[in-house]
């Protein structure tokens, strides 16, 4: 009994880890103290830009970026195995993302706005949960589609492993399905975070129905520096991001990927990713044993989900399927053209059949911007992906550089682009749309790595020993591993190039502004100037063509991914 109270009692590592952990807890408790705060009608709350504000504003944004993370993984937990495992689940989860992904942040600003300051009037409550609701709506689609793809592509091996042992459906689940999908939904997590980091500014500093409401946040500073043509301010701003993007790394981000390790599919000895909180741990006893308890409990508490169907005629069961399909569809094809109906009788009263016409077009030009930024950031990203992802040193290097990189808000360079094409008097409708795509080429970048870092050793050595080199190596072996990753990466940067266009085609820095074509910079003005029937019309058209392109090109690619490359 002595030795084993001896065996429990806590080390010095468990005191350092518990400081920092509670010292973690203190600064959210710090932090969220001021969300509940009453709200002044029609004032704003003082952003200052002295650079002594700026670790409050960093932690306040931080927080509402990782409570927004909690909720999709909520919603990625819940929604992406039913439409994996179901069929019926699946023709309106996954075309429900498609939608949902392809309405611009302001459309959802709008409608966050008014909804959560009608649930939570005279407090800041209203508007804080809005711009935490437009940080999951930029976080959720791609762990969502990250999970979902992995689920559909789990190699047949696993689940055969799964069937020999007799393992239930839950349990398949949690000990197969989820641990093979854990490292490229670790890497889509550090992605979404990124993409939070880019829209901050449109979630912080809200501007609606002639309304103004800065929330105290790095996003709301960056917004008055740009007003205020403040480069300094935008200095301090991108130093903060910096020390808070590291912190959150080397505590969260940087711990979890070595510990996914363990979970790759691969007989070889994982590499670790050098994380000292993830050595910190393994070295405490109080903690390691208080984890190991939790475990324990939840090998037992484990839930068999199993039932015997009542066994029904094979013709039988066939008709029933295609007449609850048929009469799913007419469902979904009914409301479709009600909602249709609506819409186009709300923007009929005020709008011409020739702008209608004109709309389209822009979204065309903006759809024809998109596909070639995505064909430029493949050709560069691919091989830098697979080259970091097949040399676990490059990999720790880059992880957190590229995660830093694809955090800056892009509105942080905007200044500098209408400066150069300023100066040197640069096509307007060529140069903004390096812009488009400045914080959502990471997508492809981070998704290529997880896939090539998550290819086994005994694939590669297979390669080698078959004499695979040249184009060879990548068409049979490098490409199909990858290639189900990079669909979820290009789809999803596609998705936010599409976003970022009504911040990219309209930009400013102080009383400059340039103006580009598309969809997105008549989305963006229309909001401006307050026309609801204008900026229904730019948000269904913009929805029109990435729903299209979604359905006719990645989700024909991702049937392809499912059915030829699974490994």
């Amino acid at each position: 009994m002595g030795r084993r109270l001896t065996t429990l009692t806590p080390n010095i590592w468990d005191a350092v880890a518990l400081v920092i952990v509670f010292g973690v807890f203190a600064a959210i408790a710090w932090g969220s103290g001021d969300f509940t705060a009453p709200l002044i009608p029609d004032a704003k709350t003082a952003i200052s830009l002295e650079p002594a504000n700026l670790p409050g504003y960093a932690l306040a944004t931080t927080l509402r970026m990782f409570i927004a993370l909690f909720f999709s993984l909520l919603f990625t937990f819940i929604v992406a195995p039913l439409a994996a495992k179901n069929k019926h689940f699946e023709k309106v989860i996954i075309p429900f993302i498609d939608f949902m992904e392809s309405i611009p942040i302001l459309g959802f600003l709008a409608v966050a706005y008014i909804f959560f300051t009608q649930l939570f009037p005279n407090s800041r409550l209203g508007p804080e949960c809005a711009a935490i609701f437009v940080i999951f709506t930029s976080q959720v689609w791609n762990m969502t589609l990250s999970l979902y793809q992995s689920l559909c592509t789990t190699p047949k091996d696993l689940i055969e492993v799964g069937n020999a042992f007799n393992l239930s459906f839950w349990q398949k689940f949690w000990r197969i399905e989820i641990p093979f999908a854990l490292p490229g939904l670790l890497w889509n997590m550090m992605m979404s975070m990124s993409a939070g980091w880019f829209f901050i500014v449109f979630s912080e500093a809200i501007f609606i129905a002639n309304q103004e409401i800065l929330l105290p946040g790095i996003g709301s500073y960056i917004s008055v520096a740009i007003n205020n043509a403040d480069l300094n301010a935008i200095g301090y701003a991108i130093a903060t991001m910096f020390v808070v993007i590291l912190i959150y790394d080397q505590i969260l981000f940087r711990p979890l990927l070595s510990w996914s390790e363990k979970f790759k599919a691969d007989l070889t000895t994982g590499e670790e990713y050098g994380s000292w909180f993830y050595a910190l741990l393994a070295k405490t006893k109080l903690l390691k044993h208080l984890s190991q308890l939790l475990k324990a409990c939840s090998e037992k508490i484990s839930i068999p989900i199993s039932f015997k169907a009542p066994s029904i005629p094979a013709n039988i069961q066939s008709v029933c399927n295609r007449i609850a399909i048929s009469i799913w569809n007419g469902m979904i094809l009914i409301i479709a053209i009600v909602a249709c109906g609506y819409i186009l009788q709300f923007i009929s009263a005020t709008i011409s059949l020739n702008e209608m016409f004109y709309v389209l077009y822009l979204g065309l030009i903006t759809a024809a911007k998109v596909t070639i930024l995505i064909i430029i950031a493949s050709i560069i990203w691919i091989p830098v992906g697979v080259w970091a992802g097949r040399i676990p040193a490059v990999r720790r290097m880059l992880q957190p550089l590229v995660q830093l990189f694809a955090a800056f808000p892009a509105n942080v360079f905007y200044p500098l682009a209408v400066i150069l094409i300023l100066k040197y008097q640069l096509n307007v409708e060529i140069w903004t749309m390096p812009l488009m795509i400045l914080g959502t080429q990471w997508y492809i970048l981070f998704n290529v790595i997880a896939g090539a870092a998550s290819i086994p050793k005994e694939i590669i050595h297979a390669g080698k020993s078959m004499n695979l080199k040249g184009r060879l190596w990548w068409q049979r072996l490098i490409l199909p591993a990858i290639f189900p990753y990079y669909i979820t990466g290009a789809m999803t940067a596609a998705g936010g190039c599409w976003n970022a266009s009504i911040a990219a085609e309209v930009v400013s820095w102080g009383d400059n502004k340039l103006i580009a074509t598309g969809i997105g910079s008549y989305i963006t003005q229309y909001t401006e100037a307050g026309d609801m029937p204008r900026i229904v019309l730019g948000i269904a058209i913009m929805s029109l063509y990435v729903i299209m392109i979604n359905r006719l090109v990645w989700h024909k690619l991702y049937l392809m991914a499912e059915e030829r490359f699974r490994i």
